[in-house]
């Protein structure tokens, strides 16, 4: 796919004339990544940010014993790395691909230029960074309030939202990322993640097949994932 097209499936560059997009591919160069490497480490100097083409992979944090924490997922047409704007010029976490795929760069200097010329740009990115900000702030509220079994049910509600298949009011997804990441993601351990899809098919609501999870009740689903602990 051409660099213009992949631009206009993201929000940061949403509604840009042409001649403006012309301008962003103009500084933005296409870089492969394979399974498991790291596009760049926490405390790397932020040299600029990054737009996914294709793949996924994971911003996270590493403890000095090796553990490790998930902060988000990015998926195809998602921008991250824009704290390279801002605070101490380093990558405050690690981006690594959990699968093949692409990513496009653009450098820090040359897109600042950008937005001095085109206030589109900063406004654009003002709404990124704020839906980031949101983002981060649900992330934290269901890791404080939200019982395991509910932020289970949460992800999978996203999950089905993104990609999903429908037949006769039964809803099938794929998990896109191991048990063991996911349970990182929220903010648990492997065993209480399998005893929260324990409860969740108990409950009738899904049942799941290695990495297939069969949603029977999307709405009692929703429910669930609105639950809060007293």
């Amino acid at each position: 796919m051409e660099t213009k097209d992949i631009l206009k499936k993201s929000l940061l560059f949403s509604g840009l004339e042409e001649e403006h997009l012309k301008e962003v591919e103009a500084i933005a160069t296409r870089r492969s990544f394979a399974k498991g490497e790291t596009i760049f480490a926490e405390g790397d100097p932020a040299a600029g940010f990054y737009l996914l083409a294709s793949g996924s992979l994971k911003l996270c944090k590493v403890s000095p014993d090796g553990k490790e924490k998930v902060l988000h997922f990015v998926h195809p047409a998602e921008t991250f790395a824009e704290a390279a704007f801002f605070g101490d010029g380093k990558y405050p976490a690690e981006a690594r691909a959990m699968e093949k795929g692409e990513a496009i760069f653009f450098p820090r200097d040359a897109f600042m230029g950008l937005l001095e010329r085109n206030p589109r740009f900063s406004l654009n990115l003002i709404v990124s960074l704020s839906l980031m900000l949101r983002r981060f702030a649900r992330q934290i509220e269901e890791l404080s309030f939200a019982e395991v079994p509910a932020r289970l049910a949460a992800h999978l509600v996203e999950l089905a939202v993104r990609k999903s298949t429908t037949f006769q009011g039964t809803t099938y997804l794929d998990l896109d990322i191991k048990k063991g990441e996911l349970a990182s993601r929220l903010g648990t351990v492997s065993e209480t993640l399998s005893r929260s899809f324990r409860k969740l098919k108990d409950e009738g609501l899904i049942e799941v097949d290695g990495s297939r999870v069969i949603v029977h009740d999307m709405e009692r689903l929703r429910a669930m994932a609105g639950k809060r602990s007293a």
